[in-house]
């Protein structure tokens, strides 16, 4: 990809560029190498470009028809909405819902503003993620790199867990 970047491409009496004809050449010439590349649309119409080690390295192309997506996504949509509305409708104390959902707005918004808040300052976001990164050292070291120490780490979670939830260790197994 590096070598095609700043690359003029000249397109013989073949085709113009873009056509859809299943052998359209097209030399490439690079500022920083002297090696030619040759870009050719494939048999299945991908375009592949030739690279220096004489292999084919196919080129990122992404195509999406609107017709075949369309009636699954709307397929989903309703899914996803009709599902959004049964549990809606099965909520019996809506005020409450309602009012957490908007201290969690409000909340958010809270928290976005203090974090740019912090952000401005000059030095601080560099020495918080020295801390945070320093943290996680540490977080690695003690529960992930033993397999004593993730057994305590997955024990210690499912306690947090029953203590949350008000479940005992028997009911959740």
């Amino acid at each position: 990809m590096a070598a095609l970047a700043g690359a003029s491409v000249a397109i013989g009496a073949h085709g113009a560029a873009g056509t859809s004809s299943p052998a359209v050449p097209a030399l490439c010439s690079s500022s920083s190498s002297s090696a030619p590349l040759l870009l050719r649309r494939s048999f299945s119409g991908a375009a592949v470009r030739l690279t220096e080690s004489g292999r084919f390295a196919p080129l990122p192309v992404r195509a999406v028809s609107s017709d075949d997506s369309t009636p699954d996504a709307t397929k989903q949509i309703e899914e996803l909405y009709g599902g959004l509305k049964a549990k809606w409708d099965g909520v019996e104390n809506k005020t409450t819902v309602l009012i957490y959902a908007g201290g969690a707005v409000v909340a958010l918004w809270l928290s976005s503003t203090i974090v740019g808040a912090v952000n401005s300052v000059p030095v601080l976001p560099k020495l918080l993620e020295l801390i945070g990164l320093g943290y996680t050292g540490w977080f690695v070291y003690r529960y992930l790199l033993f397999k004593s120490n993730r057994k305590e780490l997955v024990a210690d979670i499912e306690e947090l867990k029953g203590r949350v939830t008000g479940a005992t260790k028997e009911e959740s197994f």
